[in-house]
């Protein structure tokens, strides 16, 4: 006799075991689940930070110039140069393909992750 029911012999300890298995699956697929959320969450707030230390340092470029100064960096862009002590050394480099404008110059090189 088992203890789910009174029949002596009924095959509930075979199901009994297959629940139990599936139950453990089931949990090591959910921790498996919460570990590649808290991953992705981990690399998207490294971008996130990444991303505002560019915007910082392009808000003191635009400071830097509306007090009449052009940073190093904007102007090794502008000629072509590349800095050794370039903040973005390690990020691609991306042209951007614009339609030339009269009287204008080449359309610059901008940094991206």
């Amino acid at each position: 006799m088992c203890g789910r029911c009174s029949v002596p012999v009924c095959g509930c300890a075979g199901q009994a075991r297959a629940e139990q298995a599936e139950r453990s699956e089931c949990r090591a697929r959910k921790k498996q689940r919460y570990q590649y959320l808290e991953e992705l969450v981990s690399s998207r707030e490294r971008a996130i930070c990444a991303l505002r230390e560019e915007l910082e340092m392009y808000k003191q470029w635009c400071k830097a110039m509306d007090q009449g100064k052009i940073p190093s960096e904007i102007r090794a862009l502008l000629t072509g140069e590349e800095l050794n002590k370039s903040p973005n050394s390690s990020k691609q480099q991306r042209s951007i393909k614009a339609e030339p404008r009269r009287n204008e110059p080449e359309p610059l090189t901008v940094l991206f992750c």
